[in-house]
């Protein structure tokens, strides 16, 4: 399968480096953060499977934040692993725009899974009584499948652009992964229009959440300031503080990336941030919400008691 009007079937990956004597300990550090990515977000999703005392919103969002990070890595990591190791970085066009519409289902789903775990919060704080209504399973199901759908509206949207470009000679792909912007870069008919329709798709698919998530936390931040003890104040910012911390690295980075015009970012800085929300942030949001939570503590114990009593 080739482009539309295009002569390229397969692309080069130019990946992290081209310094030899660098791929095999990056392959080494890349490998290790995968298996933790894995164990991290596959053991936060067991876990969660198996306490009912976790069978909340919250944590049906995070169930599926986990899920999401760990097919996000996976789409990503094993191809950047193998070139490490291969002599030429090849990928199929087909394979190349499979890659890209995964990338972008993700990132999309995450970034409103995101805004709905805030909104969760929200409700949480500053309406404790009407929660069980309000965050019903049904309503759950509605802001998942919004996600979701969100997701693959975007990623339809990015890849069918991406392949409405025409392709050249040149095939070299100026990155470790088939993203929009090396793409775009390396198209023989790509224009200031093209860019402009990727930072409109990309202020959807991040402005709309980073703006839910801002307003939910102003919110909040409202409504704490009104709590008399410190206690009540303390117990309400650390029932937000995983979730904030998490927002921040994966809106952050991606903001970098997407959210300026391809000439003020160059692609090897590009690079460094693509690597920081692909692989470092799926890797870190098991650990965030593991170690700064009790109930995931807890519930960590429980099972890991009832495993070495059976």
């Amino acid at each position: 399968m080739a482009a539309k009007n295009s002569s390229v079937t397969e692309f080069i990956l130019e990946g992290l480096t081209d310094q030899l004597g660098l791929r095999i300990p990056l392959f080494f550090l890349f490998l290790g953060f995968y298996m933790v990515t894995v164990v991290g977000n596959l053991g936060l999703i067991t876990l969660i499977g198996l306490n009912s005392h976790l069978h909340t919103p919250m944590y049906f969002f995070l169930f599926n934040l986990s899920l999401i990070d760990f097919c996000f890595s996976t789409t990503i990591t094993p191809k950047m692993l193998i070139n490490f190791v291969s002599r030429k970085n090849i990928i199929s066009f087909t394979g190349c725009m499979t890659q890209l519409f995964f990338f972008c289902f993700f990132v999309v789903s995450e970034s409103f899974i995101l805004s709905a775990m805030a909104y969760d919060r929200y409700v949480a704080i500053c309406n404790p009584l009407l929660y069980t209504a309000t965050m019903s399973p049904q309503v759950c199901l509605l802001l998942l499948l919004g996600a979701y759908g969100m997701g693959f509206a975007g990623a339809m949207a990015h890849t069918g652009s991406i392949m409405n470009l025409t392709f050249c000679a040149d095939n070299l792909v100026n990155h470790f992964m088939c993203d929009i912007l090396p793409l775009l870069q390396l198209s023989c008919n790509s224009s200031y229009m093209n860019e402009l329709v990727l930072f409109i798709l990309v202020a959807v698919d991040i402005g709309l959440p980073i703006v839910s998530v801002f307003i939910s936390y102003a919110l909040i931040l409202s409504s704490i300031l009104h709590i008399s003890s410190t206690e009540g104040r303390s117990k309400a910012f650390s029932t937000c503080s995983s979730h904030i911390i998490v927002v921040l690295l994966f809106f952050g980075s991606g903001a970098f990336m997407y959210l300026k015009p391809p000439s003020i970012l160059p692609l090897e800085q590009g690079k460094v941030s693509s690597l920081f929300y692909t692989i470092i942030v799926p890797m870190l949001n098991p650990l965030i919400y593991s170690l700064r939570n009790k109930d995931v503590k807890v519930a960590l114990r429980r099972t890991l008691g009832r495993k070495i009593f059976s």
